[in-house]
């Protein structure tokens, strides 16, 4: 940053001190936990000494809350790929079973949105189709926050969900699936070109639950982008040029991410390795009846605690997946590196 010629390239540059300025910002939160963790022990050690109950109780209050903090900087320490830090685009859609995994798409969509709310991040939905009688048939949010996309991709997959059904007058047991598929937003460092004559532009009125969530304009605005067949589209503004500007947002990230996708499949097909977040797998079982769980199946991560889950609790379970991704990439490295050295 001291040399001269520093600026020549002003893009780079600018790279270089957000860089630097997160590094900063994590040296500085380090610096803050060890802190914390060493005057918690001393306070505790006294108190301990002066036979002080009350202060014992204080102490163990702040020691959930710093284990809570010290559990978010350990995950945030296993993101290390450049579009971590962006914002995440969920979409969340049912399965078979009608009414049931419209339901199930409703409790994602909370669990989610409560998870993205403790953390301070925002929501905005850009699509949604309700359910013919009840719960939500397909959801598209954007998670607004530093890191989203790096936490909310162990989301990527398959949820299944069994419980006594509160719409089955002879309370069976149901199992119900939904899909769930989160991308990492368009930033300004990614360039995608997007011709006009590669596009359709349609045009629709946004639904909504009745009555005055109807609009009465067509201000909802689909793109479908022709040589790919990509599909997006955005209702959540009553201005159909702000829609306009949301699903262009949409394809940019899809576009990108269909990039990427092309070139993990040609990764995994070299070394005939099946990717652990392709579409149709489940990942996770959410069981209510006849025991209570929730269990991530990738990691065997598992809890009994299912009110705290689906009331948002899942940094646990995100973690998880993290440690076990970074296993699984340092194990690929190794054969990768392997199968290099052998020719």
């Amino acid at each position: 940053m001291l040399s001269s010629n520093f600026w020549s390239d002003k893009n780079k540059a600018k790279k270089i001190i957000t860089e630097l300025d997160v590094l900063n910002s994590t040296c500085r939160s380090w610096h803050d936990l060890n802190t914390r963790v060493s005057d918690l022990i001393d306070l505790r050690d006294l108190a301990r000494y002066e036979n002080d109950e009350g202060l014992l109780k204080d102490i163990e209050d702040c020691s959930k809350r710093l284990e809570k903090e010290l559990l978010a900087f350990e995950t945030k320490m296993k993101l290390d790929d450049e579009h971590d830090k962006s914002d995440a685009i969920m979409s969340i859609h049912a399965g078979a079973g009608g009414t049931e995994s419209c339901d199930w798409v409703q409790m994602l969509t909370r669990m989610y949105s409560r998870w993205a709310e403790d953390k301070g991040f925002g929501i905005e939905v850009v699509d949604i189709l309700y359910g013919d009688e009840v719960g939500i048939k397909s959801i598209t949010m954007i998670i607004k926050g530093d890191y989203a996309y790096g936490f909310l991709q162990s989301e990527i997959g398959v949820h299944r969900l069994v419980r006594i059904s509160p719409f089955d007058s002879n309370k069976r047991r149901h199992t119900s699936f939904s899909s769930v598929d989160v991308i990492a937003a368009a930033t300004d460092n990614i360039s995608i070109t997007i011709e006009d004559k590669d596009v359709r532009i349609d045009t629709y009125r946004s639904s909504g639950a009745g009555g005055q969530h109807i609009n009465k304009t067509d201000s909802a605005v689909r793109i479908t982008h022709l040589p790919t067949g990509i599909i997006v589209q955005s209702q959540n503004d009553r201005s159909q040029i702000k829609n306009r500007v949301t699903a262009m947002e949409l394809l940019k990230a899809r576009l990108y991410e269909f990039e990427r996708e092309k070139q993990r499949a040609k990764y995994e097909k070299h070394y005939n390795e099946k990717g652990s977040i392709e579409w149709g797998s489940q990942i996770r079982s959410y069981i209510f009846m006849p025991y209570q769980l929730v269990k991530d199946h990738r990691t065997g991560y598992e809890t009994s605690r299912l009110d705290l889950i689906i009331d948002g609790r899942i940094d646990e379970f995100i973690s998880a997946y993290l440690s076990w991704k970074l296993r699984k990439s340092n194990s690929e490295k190794y054969v990768v590196n392997i199968d290099e050295s052998s020719h």
